[in-house]
């Protein structure tokens, strides 16, 4: 009964309005308020201070720089297997596998369209048909900055509006298409194992999605917006292996794809498996 109140929650709340009110608190630079929530949430979702540069909690300019804070130089190594694709962020592995007759596995008999996922354009997603996924969900307690699985160009960027539901397990178990229905940011990159997506996808109360080329992505209006970055269009962005992409201010989920035949998850992992940033997560095929 409490899964069904949350679940149909999350249908009927505002999401937009209220993910704005959050972020308005999200920033605000009042010692006794921002020192307060930053304390109370460390605390409640055991952050582990001591990896990041500024351990110090009162530190920070608001929740926010708080939320999105950076590493120590040297707390997340990257693998140095030749040709490892590394996980693009800390968390578990919502899911991962193949993309099957165009659908991507979310949970418990649940799927969703790929072509969906990347904004609808079944052009965009031909690559990556019969190709391979990794979800991987980005709780409260997490380093919530997103790097690179490989070295890449990036070609397209996509802002795919949305709703704002859950990302939980819960909400994935019961929501048909969520990540297909969340508001998300689409990036495209052209990679040594071929074309290569990663998905940020946004979820109640994530204030915003900001990447390292763009800064904040969320336009004012809530509408599909694309981004050609190849020559014709602007001068190329390219980003090396392990580099930041992009961040999520309050937590979320990354999606990576791949095309057919281009990489093989690290046996080690299944749905449920914790990850850190830099950790293998698939090898080159061929």
């Amino acid at each position: 009964m409490k899964d069904r109140l949350f679940i149909l929650s999350q249908y009927v709340l505002p999401h937009h309005l209220l993910s704005r009110l959050i972020g308005y608190a999200a920033e605000c630079r009042a010692g006794w308020f921002k020192n307060r929530l930053i304390g109370w949430f460390a605390k409640q979702y055991q952050v582990n201070m001591s990896e990041a540069q500024v351990e110090d909690l009162t530190a920070f300019a608001h929740f926010n720089d708080f939320f999105t804070r950076a590493l120590k130089e040297g707390a997340r190594p990257l693998d140095s297997t030749p040709g490892a694709v590394l996980c693009p962020a800390d968390g578990a592995v919502s899911q991962l596998g193949k993309i099957e007759q165009g659908r991507i596995f979310q949970a418990k008999g649940h799927s969703f369209s790929a072509i969906e996922l990347l904004g609808g354009d079944s052009e965009r997603a031909a690559a990556f048909m019969g190709g391979d996924f990794a979800t991987i969900y980005l709780s409260p307690k997490d380093y919530h900055r997103v790097h690179m699985p490989l070295a890449g160009t990036l070609t397209e960027m996509v802002y795919v509006p949305g709703r704002l539901f859950s990302v939980n397990q819960t909400t994935a178990e019961n929501v048909p298409e969520l990540f297909a229905r969340n508001e998300r940011v689409v990036c495209l990159f052209d990679t040594e194992r071929g074309p290569m997506a990663v998905v940020l996808v946004g979820a109640m109360i994530v204030a915003s999605i900001e990447t390292v080329w763009a800064g904040l992505v969320t336009p004012p209006k809530r509408v599909l917006k694309t981004v050609k970055y190849d020559e014709a269009a602007r001068a190329p962005i390219s980003l090396e292996k392990g580099a930041e992409l992009g961040r999520f201010k309050l937590g979320s989920t990354a999606i990576v794809l791949f095309g057919p035949e281009q990489v093989q998850w690290a046996e080690a992992l299944a749905a449920n498996s914790t990850v850190q940033m830099g950790e293998k997560l698939a090898l080159p095929r061929g």
